[in-house]
């Protein structure tokens, strides 16, 4: 879980100070933007394929070195000299960090009964929440206030602290089970695990859309300083935090497909309220709050729904869930980017509301859905 905060906060750093990292690196918003763009083309690119080729290294060797290398890479980030330089570190970074996310799920379902596994990989997901209830608002403080360098520096002693902990307390000779072609054809002719597939493509897409640019569009259409960016960072996180502790508890009662579509509406009505509400920052603020409540538990309970859909081929589709996250994460924060530049920002809600939307079709579309693989 830790590890995965660590992860979140590599990934998502650029969101929390992309006009420190513009002025700081002398390049636009926008351009500052494609560090997460290009970061989310190497992760949906890294993760079945590192899933694929390291299947049969033992776990811990695996999550420690893929921690070592973030913390490397974010303390190097702290010192790289230009964009280009920064654009790179990051690249291969992320390469390597790909794997941790879906890694530590299927980690997970190795050491605890099959009972437990929902709640389970639900928690190993609160490391995301964490990243942005707390990560997110504490970087854009320290850039605000001791510049790009100093957050990405944070970001790197946390890693090296997270390794050690899970150098310390995960069990050593945990190994899953081997990804071959084979798995990856039965992944492909499963139709609900395409489908659901296509709902975290969606529901992120959507998501970036606007995340990617939160602050900028805050400052512009509310006239919001870092404080109050930060704070509505904070808000989202928190929220975050709370939805993936309620999936947690409910579930193993209520069910994955009941808490998914509980959880992609509020998604859409935070995001709703977002588009509705652009220009006053009281009820951008709100909509965040409401947003937030769905933005990490939808993606816990889709990982949730995969092992269940398939449990003899979770280390495959977890590892493409992770993959098609990144893809809406490109998709997304593309879109978005070429609407902020054009200074269309009432128009980037509403499209995210678009993605959103077909998300929850395709929710209430797995409902009755069969768990077996579609004739070849």
């Amino acid at each position: 879980m830790l590890g995965n905060l660590v992860t979140g906060c590599s990934v998502l750093a650029p969101a929390g100070m992309l006009p420190e990292l513009a002025t700081g690196l002398d390049v636009s918003i926008h351009a500052a933007g494609l560090l997460i763009t290009f970061g989310a083309i190497i992760l949906c690119i890294g993760s079945p394929l590192t899933a694929w080729l390291t299947s049969r290294i033992e776990r811990r060797t695996l999550l420690t070195t893929t921690l070592a290398v973030l913390a490397i890479g974010n303390l190097a980030s702290a010192f790289a000299p230009d964009y280009a330089s920064l654009l790179v570190i990051r690249l291969v970074m992320l390469a390597v960090g790909a794997l941790y996310t879906p890694q530590a799920a299927g980690t997970a379902a190795l050491i605890v009964p099959a009972a437990r596994r929902g709640s389970t990989i639900a928690y190993i997901f609160l490391g995301w929440s964490l990243a942005a209830a707390v990560g997110l608002p504490l970087i854009t403080f320290i850039a605000s206030r001791y510049g790009w360098r100093a957050a990405y520096g944070g970001i790197g002693a946390l890693g090296c602290v997270s390794l050690l902990l899970l150098l310390m307390r995960l069990p050593a000779g945990l190994k899953g089970t081997p990804v071959d072609l084979k798995t990856w054809s039965a992944v492909s002719r499963n139709r609900m695990i395409l489908m659901l597939l296509a709902i975290t493509m969606l529901q992120m897409s959507g998501q970036f859309v606007v995340f990617t640019f939160m602050g900028p569009l805050l400052k512009k259409l509310t006239g919001a300083g870092p404080d109050a960016i930060g704070m509505v960072f904070a808000l989202y996180g928190v929220c975050g935090f709370l939805g993936v502790v309620i999936a947690t508890r409910i579930v193993d009662t209520s069910g994955p497909y009941r808490t998914s579509l509980l959880f992609t509406c509020l998604l859409l009505a935070g995001i709703t309220g977002w588009a509705l509400g652009a220009g006053t920052f009281v009820l951008m603020a709100g909509a965040v709050a409401i947003w937030g409540l769905g933005f990490a538990s939808t993606n816990s309970m889709q990982q949730v729904r995969l092992v269940s859909a398939a449990p003899q081929l979770a280390s495959a589709t977890v590892a493409l869930n992770t993959s098609v996250l990144y893809i809406g994460q490109v998709v997304g924060s593309a879109v978005g980017g070429l609407l902020f530049a054009r200074e269309l920002l009432h128009t980037l809600g509403f499209v995210a509301v678009g993605f959103v939307v077909l998300a929850l079709i395709l929710v209430i579309m797995t409902r009755s859905r069969p768990a077996t693989a579609a004739p070849a």
